[in-house]
């Protein structure tokens, strides 16, 4: 009986209620929460020096205009790959100027809900709510022969509800999953199932909506946590993914995370957390000590209504997924 509340119809696509579903809460008493936790930025004791440069984005559903934009990556020139809540991926300029755009071939249970690069500049996206990953250059041009997935279950290789992927430097993919079993699975370059760890729980380990992941120089995987509110790293080069970092707590204070939906790497000693309970971006040291953070809930310039994503371009500036504020925040810390 352990997985009756983590069932849903398919076709939900409403972010706040997943979460309250999978911690135990209804989505009501969820977003209550949020609101009396006091998630008001990072308080008076922060040290951060993040300054907003540029805030561009409107709602809608013509080109160049967002429903509920909830995943984002970049590539090397720094363009901007946003897929929506209409279930669309739409690129720009690191300036907001909108480029081209697709859809993903079905939306009808749902939408996207990651986006990444692999080592070949090809997108990955989380096909959700299809159960898989689909491949597609950096034009539009769908791969069909490079899809991971496409069934639901919980046998090697099929897949609840996907969230991201990420692949390393021999070629392996990891994609995260959650559902009746939060997970990650490892795939060869060809497809091939090799491994797979976690499950649903709070233990080391374990996981409670992975909802993004990030690789670091050395290979080791850097898993989002969300509703555990907590940031966990493995090192899933052998026969047996090993854990070697964990850090995070509930809350609003500085240095305490409240549902974390998305991670970046700087590559310097630093990894920036988006929060989606605690409407900010945060910067932490590797070992998880908070070097301050940016944002407060609202709809004014320099606030956040529910990020779900953040990126780092080529001059360590951060774009940030303002949600369900329809736009992107540039700051740089």
């Amino acid at each position: 009986m352990r997985h009756a509340i983590l069932r849903w119809p398919a076709s939900a696509d409403r972010p706040a209620s997943y979460c309250g579903m999978l911690c135990g809460f209804p989505s009501a008493l969820l977003l209550a929460m949020l609101v009396l936790s006091g998630c008001s930025g990072c308080g008076p004791h922060s040290s951060s020096s993040a300054q907003l440069e540029l805030t561009w984005g409107r709602r809608g559903v013509s080109k160049g205009r967002f429903q509920k934009p909830r995943a984002m990556a970049i590539d090397d020139r720094d363009q901007l790959y946003i897929v929506d809540k209409a279930g669309r991926i739409q690129v720009y300029t690191s300036d907001g100027k909108y480029l081209r755009g697709w859809r993903t071939p079905e939306i009808a249970n749902g939408k996207p809900s990651g986006l990444s690069f692999d080592r070949a500049g090809n997108l990955m996206v989380a096909d959700t709510h299809y159960y898989r990953v689909l491949f597609y250059t950096p034009a539009g041009k769908l791969l069909e022969d490079r899809t991971i997935g496409g069934t639901l279950g919980h046998g090697p290789g099929e897949f609840g509800f996907v969230t991201d992927a990420v692949q390393d430097s021999a070629g392996n993919y990891y994609i995260a999953e959650y559902g009746e079993y939060d997970r990650i699975q490892k795939f060869a370059s060809d497809g091939r199932f090799l491994l797979q760890w976690g499950s649903h729980g709070s233990q080391r380990g374990q996981f409670i909506r992975p909802q993004n992941l990030a690789i670091d120089s050395e290979d080791r995987i850097w898993v989002a946590d969300a509703c555990n509110h907590r940031i966990q790293v493995f090192d899933a080069s052998g026969d047996k993914p090993k854990l070697v970092r964990i850090w995070g707590q509930q809350g609003s204070g500085v240095g305490q995370l409240s549902y974390p939906y998305d991670l970046a790497l700087d590559g310097r000693g630093h990894v920036y957390v988006c929060e989606f309970g605690n409407h900010r971006i945060q910067k932490f040291t590797l070992d998880g000590r908070s070097l301050g953070c940016w944002g407060t809930s609202g709809r004014n310039e320099g606030q956040l209504s529910r990020p779900w994503a953040l990126v780092i371009d080529s001059k360590h500036r951060i774009d940030v997924l303002d949600t369900y504020n329809n736009r992107v925040h540039r700051i740089r810390f």
